[in-house]
């Protein structure tokens, strides 16, 4: 006996009637190709090597916040089941950048995965086992059988259950077997910094969301540390200073003597006293949301998903929910939290704020009454005008629509931003355009983008910062944050050191 399973509605995993069935009816998982590139493992693997566990493969692209939201799922269940459990990442790349071998290892070492990964740029297996989008996991038996597909993100009880039934059933038979995935990681290069996403600069300081290392700095604009907060080791603990923890911090906002932080792991917004060093949480009680249109009077309650960035206009934070590809506001003077644009569906469809869509912001702006928002997934700007309740596109076409171009407005191209800063002085917007490693430039009155050429090679910049003509650039995927000095066009690595 065995059982049947499918997806129904918005892909939940229901349990059909068992179903008597033989090894001929059965459907035998396709093997991985010979021609796939490895990454945590000194050799290709086989599935015939695996027979005798249960294989779980992980169908993700390192762009989508989707694919990282099932990531703690998958780590709890490794080291639940460290002997009787396969977990294999299929990286199925849906940008350009995505394809680069080093730039997989990258996405690897940031996200801390420990399994084996496997890329597939072609998407040999994404046909064979006819996944239709990110994340898919396939559920294959001791046996080698597949049992099933899990599409999105949530599924760590049902995934739970299906590994301990299928266990347990291996063991009756007396086929399982106990033997830990050997992993062979190759780590990032010792540096002060680690995959740093955000930067904030004011008249004497740095902010520097050091997103790997789950801490913020606080530094002179040469680099020197004044004070850390966060202690390094990932979680949320409220204190001072160094004895706070958070969790992958990203962006950043300045209001009065209060630092504002997206603490994006915790899925939470975090508050620093900037003359006590005393760090409290805002907004968030630490657990994923699953919601897409919520009002809360009590923050503390609010379960938040993946806020990525912070702006700040006339008494609001307004926060890019890249999880729920909303924007969301906080009143600071009330400290209510809701909705305030985007319905929840990931899509570029522009309109009055509850009807309109949003991919993945990832970062945001506000310049007057207007909110801009660097949409990654769309690869797009869009602008939200406050006093209408509008929201509208800069740049980008859709989904699929990315490239490196320039042009007027929506002729323009880029490829998955992710930062995003104001100009006054040049009315103008800039842009971390980061998987084209490269600085955009967008005039505000024209909508014109340009590139902005400098000698320095970027590495995937995630976040951008302006101090009078000096741009601060968190260039992630180098642990490095870049002083760009506008008028000379010379590009400087900040000496980031204790």
């Amino acid at each position: 006996m065995v059982l049947v399973f499918c997806l129904v509605g918005s892909g939940t995993l229901r349990m059909g009637k068992q179903a008597k069935m033989n090894d001929a009816t059965r459907i035998r998982a396709p093997e991985l190709p010979a021609s796939l590139e490895w990454f945590n493992t000194e050799q290709p693997l086989t599935l015939a090597s695996q027979r005798g566990k249960v294989v779980l493969l992980d169908f993700w692209s390192y762009c989508s916040i989707n694919c990282m939201h099932v990531l703690p799922d998958l780590r709890y269940l490794e080291h639940k089941y460290p002997q009787n459990l396969t977990i294999i990442g299929i990286h199925s790349p849906k940008f350009e950048n995505e394809r680069v071998s080093e730039q997989v290892q990258k996405a690897i070492n940031r996200n801390h995965i420990r399994h084996p990964v496997a890329n597939d740029p072609q998407f040999q297996l994404w046909r064979a086992y006819g996944i239709k989008a990110w994340p898919s996991i396939i559920f294959i038996d001791p046996e080698g059988y597949v049992v099933g597909i899990l599409r999105g993100e949530g599924r760590r009880k049902q995934l739970d259950e299906l590994i301990s039934k299928h266990i347990d059933a291996a063991e009756e038979k007396g086929i399982l077997k106990h033997s830990p995935m050997p992993v062979k990681l190759q780590p990032e290069k010792a540096s002060t910094l680690s995959f740093p996403g955000k930067v904030l600069a004011t008249r004497n300081n740095l902010y520097i969301a050091d997103s790997g290392r789950n801490r913020v700095l606080e530094t002179y604009h040469d680099g020197k540390i004044k004070r850390v907060f966060g202690g390094g080791t990932g979680g949320m603990l409220d204190g001072k200073e160094d004895a706070a923890m958070f969790d992958n911090p990203q962006g950043m906002v300045i209001v009065g003597d209060f630092l504002y932080v997206a603490d994006t792991g915790n899925h939470s917004i975090r508050r620093i006293h900037l003359k006590s060093g005393e760090v409290m949480t805002l907004a968030g009680n630490g657990k994923q949301g699953r919601y897409v249109s919520d009002f809360f009077r009590e923050p503390l309650d609010a379960e938040l998903n993946s806020p990525w960035d912070l702006s700040y206009y006339e008494g609001n934070l307004y926060i890019a929910m890249a999880g729920q590809h909303q924007v969301w506001k906080m009143n600071l003077n009330h400290l209510a939290i809701e909705r305030y644009a985007g319905s929840g569906r990931e899509d570029i469809v522009d309109g009055a704020l509850e009807h309109a869509c949003f991919a993945q912001p990832s970062g945001i702006v506000t310049l007057g009454s207007h909110v801009f928002v660097v949409d990654s997934e769309t690869s797009a700007v869009r602008d939200i005008e406050i006093n209408r309740g509008v929201v509208s596109t800069v740049v980008g076409k859709g989904l699929f629509d990315f490239g490196d171009r320039g042009g007027i407005g929506r002729e323009a191209r880029l490829q998955h931003p992710m930062g995003l800063t104001v100009d006054d002085e040049r009315n103008a917007l800039w842009i971390a355009d980061t998987y084209n490693s490269k600085i955009k430039r967008i005039d505000v009155q024209t909508s014109e983008v340009s590139a902005f050429k400098f000698s320095y090679q970027l590495n995937e910049p995630g976040g951008l910062s302006l101090f009078r003509d000096k741009m601060f650039i968190a260039n992630t995927n180098d642990h490095q944050i870049i002083a760009l000095d506008l008028k000379s066009r010379i590009a400087e690595v900040v000496d980031v050191r204790e």
